[in-house]
């Protein structure tokens, strides 16, 4: 019997697949599209986004795929006004070495994450519409279209806004509309324009935008306000009207557009469940939460949702935890979602005050908060610990990276390296942190790996690393000997006093317990 059926092969359940797959659990994906979309959409993965693709081994290929230098291109009367760079002035750091998203189409991304599954052994089941599911303490039950049933410990609907799954479980999806904030949408073609920015004209009755889509030698994201009929009502898109409208706003009588695709309109709708889960079938991505797509955290918020739930799927089906583990998902997720409604619409206030002065433009929507780099779990109450250390670094944040060395060799490393996989990560500062190395790894050693940071054991015990620039003790705010224990996820699920290695002991063996 399949462990955990997954429904939707978009980002969200892609990312899902891969994470159980590489844990060993049986998964299977399908998708209701008779074949592979080619949609644009969703413009890329944000800097959290870019550390959850790095731990599942695809970093490379979407870094390749994709850019992470574009400027936007202000116009105003057909003119140029201004040229930004969202980005300017941040710079990786030894904590976070990823200080801006990567451009790419949502196709693309999907490819790299189909081709990472086909891995393992597994592929997307195209042409596959769940249409009914049933469950009980031991399973589900999925009816297909054809007829067809599919068996499963635990079901993931990954299906979009419009999800059969959210619809099958009766959970609402409360919120509303916005019928005056409109845009059509589309893939164009067009030779003519520099590639290398992202060209945004802003007029006081309308705007166009088009972004390059990487990867392509012409091809574009076409964005723009609706034309409208006498009546004031949004016009359908078109590719005549997408010309027209480029036309009233570029002012540029020598560009045509061409094999304009995928047009669609664009209401802002914001939207979220009141729950994650019903029995044995959990809700992620856009499948529980919809919002607006200023700041760019659609895609990216059912990327971070599905690396949440994926390590907890696979303790429990592996026995390693208690089911009770499940329920954390909603605990943690469930307020993220919120806060992402919150974020959005307050960026997409600020573009729509910024875009009425020339100059203004997208780079409204950028912010420290849409990195996702600050979202933690301090709430949850998988965060255990803090007596005795008193750091800045509290259980619950996003784990930090680091440079260090191999102690044994010399050889250069970092955090995010030793965090990849399935694992618990237990990392132990200074001398006093041998003897719970030690006797974490004798009794959890399949689940966790330690590493003795300055002063820890080599030989016969955990891997020892040096500090050598001092920023992974700066980083986990550490002045005397401590442990952290870093989730599968890389979240700090645990900061303990160094000799207290029956923290981590309890921590382990109560999981979902």
């Amino acid at each position: 019997m399949t462990s955990v059926l997954i429904v939707g092969a978009g980002p969200t359940g892609l990312t899902l697949a891969c994470d159980l797959a590489r844990r060993g659990v049986a998964v299977r994906i399908i998708e209701k599209s008779p074949e592979h979309p080619r949609s644009s959409r969703a413009k890329g993965p944000n800097p959290r986004s870019l550390e959850v693709l790095a731990d599942l081994g695809v970093l490379a290929e979407v870094r390749a795929a994709g850019t992470d230098r574009l400027v936007m291109r202000k116009y105003r009367d057909g003119r140029p006004i201004a040229d930004t760079d969202p980005y300017q002035g941040s710079a990786p750091t030894p904590d976070a070495p990823y200080d801006r998203g990567c451009l790419l189409p949502q196709w693309r991304l999907e490819q790299i994450l189909r081709d990472r599954l086909a891995g393992y052994g597994v592929g997307v089941e195209l042409g596959t519409e769940l249409v009914g599911l049933t469950q009980d303490d031991t399973g589900v039950l999925a009816t297909i279209a054809d007829g067809r049933r599919i068996q499963a410990s635990y079901l993931v609907g990954c299906d979009g806004g419009h999800s059969a799954v959210r619809k099958l479980l009766g959970v609402p999806f409360a919120g509303e509309t916005h019928e005056e904030q409109v845009m059509v949408c589309g893939d164009v073609e067009l030779d003519g324009l520099d590639r290398g920015v992202w060209h945004q004209w802003f007029d006081p009755d309308g705007a166009v935008m088009l972004c390059p889509i990487p990867g392509t030698r012409s091809g574009w994201w076409f964005q723009a306000g609706p034309e409208r009929d006498d009546a004031g009502r949004p016009v359908a898109p078109s590719p005549e009207g997408f010309q027209r409208l480029f036309d009233r706003h570029a002012r540029r009588p020598d560009l045509r557009l061409a094999g304009a695709t995928l047009l669609s309109t664009y209401r802002v709708n914001v939207r979220v469940v009141d729950r994650y889960r019903v029995g044995r079938a959990f809700l992620a991505g856009d499948a529980a939460h919809v919002h607006a797509i200023a700041g760019g955290l659609g895609m990216n918020t059912g990327i971070q949702d599905a690396f949440n739930l994926g390590w907890k799927l696979g303790l429990v089906l592996t026995g390693r935890a208690g089911p009770g583990l499940l329920d954390s998902y909603q605990e943690e997720r469930l307020p993220v979602a919120a806060w992402t409604l919150e974020v959005t619409s307050e960026r997409l206030r600020a573009v729509l005050e910024a875009i009425r002065e020339p100059g203004g433009g997208l780079d409204a929507a950028a912010s420290p908060e849409t990195t996702t780099l600050g979202l933690g779990y301090r709430w949850s109450s998988l965060s255990r610990g803090q007596d005795g250390t008193g750091g800045r670094l509290r259980a619950g944040d996003r784990a930090p990276d680091a440079p260090c060395r191999e102690a044994a060799t010399g050889a250069p490393t970092r955090l995010f390296e030793l965090f990849a996989g399935p694992h618990f990560t237990l990392l132990g500062f200074g001398r006093g942190a041998a003897a719970a190395l030690r006797e974490a790894v004798a009794k959890h050693g399949d689940l966790l790996r330690a590493y003795a940071v300055d002063g820890g054991p080599v030989d016969g015990g955990p891997v020892g690393l040096l500090d050598h620039q001092g920023h992974a003790r700066s980083a986990y705010d550490t002045a005397g000997d401590a442990l952290v224990l870093v989730r599968p996820d890389n979240h700090v699920a645990l900061v303990a006093p160094a000799g207290r290695p029956e923290a981590v002991l309890n921590y382990l063996d109560g999981l979902g317990n």
